[in-house]
């Protein structure tokens, strides 16, 4: 079994959804020579996700977020079941809890840690390549957030998902 998959999620045709592909990338780059850590990167979405995830111990999601409450920029952190999914607007990060369900009740082994890092955008449905300005900037800070996270969980084991 895989230690980590760090799985950033967007479409970079979608102008800011494309963040969560590119923060995957960064860390891609800086997490090249640890054969602990799996990073992807996806278009896919809901049960979608079920293929990647299986088979490795501990999970990081990236991806864009809307909620409104915070500036573009500004980055979360947090466990699927906190992620605040009344009135966000992301098809990727939704659900990811239940997907781990679903596998597990399949019996085929899901992450036993999952940590979504999200980053608020202005826009992530206009078709074009150019994100705004504070979600480009926000990439390094995600970028760093997500090995810090990655090396946290390749460096413990992980406990047994709670039934």
């Amino acid at each position: 079994m895989q230690k980590v998959l760090v799985l950033g999620l967007g479409n970079d045709l979608l102008t800011d959804d494309a963040v969560g592909l590119r923060v995957a990338r960064e860390v891609r780059e800086r997490l090249a020579a640890d054969p602990r850590i799996e990073v992807r990167e996806t278009t896919e979405m809901g049960l979608g996700l079920l293929d990647f995830i299986v088979g490795h111990e501990s999970l990081v999601v990236v991806d864009s977020v809307v909620t409104g409450d915070q500036s573009p920029g500004h980055i979360y952190e947090t466990a699927p079941e906190d992620f605040p999914t009344r009135g966000t607007r992301s098809p990727h990060a939704l659900g990811i809890d239940r997907i781990c369900a679903i596998a597990e009740s399949r019996g085929t082994p899901a992450p036993r840690r999952v940590r979504i890092v999200a980053i608020e955008v202005a826009d992530p449905y206009t078709v074009g390549t150019e994100m705004a300005l504070e979600v480009e900037q926000a990439i390094d800070d995600a970028a760093d957030l997500v090995v810090e996270r990655a090396l946290e969980f390749a460096s413990s084991p992980a406990e047994p998902r709670p039934v």
